[in-house]
């Protein structure tokens, strides 16, 4: 339930779900996946950019596992206050054309900032300044693509579609990202650190022009569907409290807090495969690759099954899968061996991420769903980014892998208890079947 006050002069009292033919849908989905596969290659945390440059710390400026973890840490500060560029969507309509606005203008600087980066020296601090100027750009966009995608789920009632169908667009271009990054990687071996970082930030810099043009299309399928919820009436500290006496989100967000801290998936992984199973920079990159595919099915089937089942089942079942998703890694002790077992540990985990990303769609407060789904996006970067660094002490402490399979699994069971905070109503029902 929601402990938030009657709205007076403040068009974002939430409507009742209005249901849309399939064909309109399907050109919703469509609109949405070009942008989030444009916005999946052009986002420097996307694994097109920052799987090189992970591996430019590693071999080119030769820092060990806690610093490049270090360096993660730092650089990703401008994510961990997302939810500021997701409240800013939500109060503030660039040149009157709201979420199309901030494509066109932050598609636009980060474009430039990628350009000028590209010619700059590059050191530790300058990479440094790069990748959180060039993050901070960023932000407003996929604040923009967030905010218009949960709006669109929650108007529709289509939060399992529209989690799925978010979900496996943004696999797609994860996993061509994460081959190529892993590939480009290891083509860019022979070259200067400078050259590298021109090569990534001109690529960059590209398909953020992209996403500023595609700004530029208005289709009436998608915005001639979108209702707003708030006239700009009410002051932003308003929408503050409202967002903090709405209890929905709390569960929400704490189960993917747990869902996303993970100790020792990303950094303490790398080095376990490279420098224990001997993996090239490729493999990694063919490893995380073949992990973020393997999720694909399971998004599928989570978009087929969120119109016959509630999220309350969905959630349980989805969870129960999950708990033991990394376990197999404990008996993998060859490159090959764990290529393969990347496959079952992606899709032991697509039923979660699509039911925990429903259910803070359906969780955003009216009017707030930039800012709501942004703070999501905060809480994965600073758990995953503080899980990396915990991962990694815990690595290097015991010196070996197991622990962090022991870790991560330890916190996945604590989301089981945690799906009991979850108010009944808001996920008792199917898509298409609003409460």
């Amino acid at each position: 339930m929601t402990t938030d006050p009657p709205a007076t002069g403040v068009a974002d009292i939430a409507v009742a779900p209005t249901s849309l033919p399939a064909a309109t849908r399907q050109h919703i989905f469509l609109y949405l996946g070009i942008l989030i596969v444009l916005l999946a290659f052009g986002g420097p945390s996307g694994g097109l950019i920052d799987i090189p440059i992970s591996f430019l710390l590693k071999n080119k400026l030769h820092l060990q596992a806690h610093e490049v973890a270090g360096f993660r840490l730092i650089a990703a500060v401008p994510l961990y206050l997302a939810f500021v560029f997701g409240f800013i969507r939500d109060i503030w309509n660039p040149f009157g054309m709201r979420d199309r606005g901030y494509m066109l203008l932050f598609g636009g600087v980060s474009a430039l900032l990628y350009v000028g980066f590209a010619f700059a020296p590059i050191t530790y601090g300058t990479l440094l300044v790069a990748v959180m100027l060039l993050t901070a750009s960023f932000l407003f966009v996929a604040s923009a693509q967030n905010g218009l995608t949960a709006m669109l789920g929650q108007q529709h009632a289509m939060t399992g579609q529209i989690s799925a169908a978010w979900n496996v667009f943004q696999s797609i271009p994860t996993v061509a990202a994460l081959l190529a990054g892993g590939a480009l990687s290891g083509i860019l071996e022979d070259r200067g650190a400078d050259q590298t970082v021109r090569i990534l930030f001109l690529v960059g810099a590209a398909i953020m022009f992209a996403v500023s043009l595609y700004a530029l299309w208005k289709p009436a399928e998608v915005f001639g569907n979108v209702r707003v919820e708030s006239n700009g009436g009410q002051h932003p500290l308003e929408d503050i409290k409202r967002l903090l006496r709405h209890w929905p989100i709390y569960p929400a967000l704490l189960i993917w807090l747990l869902w996303n801290f993970a100790p020792g998936s990303a950094t303490p992984l790398q080095y376990h495969l490279q420098n224990t199973l001997h993996a090239t920079d490729a493999q990694w990159g063919q490893w995380n690759a073949i992990f973020a595919a393997s999720f694909i099915p399971t998004f599928i089937i989570y978009g087929m099954l969120c119109r016959k089942y509630a999220l309350k089942t969905l959630l349980f079942w989805g969870t129960v899968i999950a708990v033991p998703q990394m376990v197999p890694l404990i008996f993998i002790h060859s490159v090959t061996g764990a290529l393969i077992a990347a496959v079952p540990i992606g899709l032991m985990g697509g039923i979660a991420t699509g039911a925990y990303l429903d259910l803070i769609i359906r969780s955003c407060p009216a009017g707030l769903q930039g800012t709501t789904l942004m703070l999501s996006s905060s809480l994965y970067f600073v758990v995953s980014r503080f899980g990396d660094v915990l991962g990694t002490h815990l690595y290097d402490y015991f010196g070996g892998f197991n622990v962090c399979v022991i870790a991560i699994t330890a916190v996945y069971a604590m989301i089981l208890p945690t799906l009991l905070l979850v108010p009944g109503h808001l996920v008792a029902t199917a898509d298409a079947k609003a409460p």
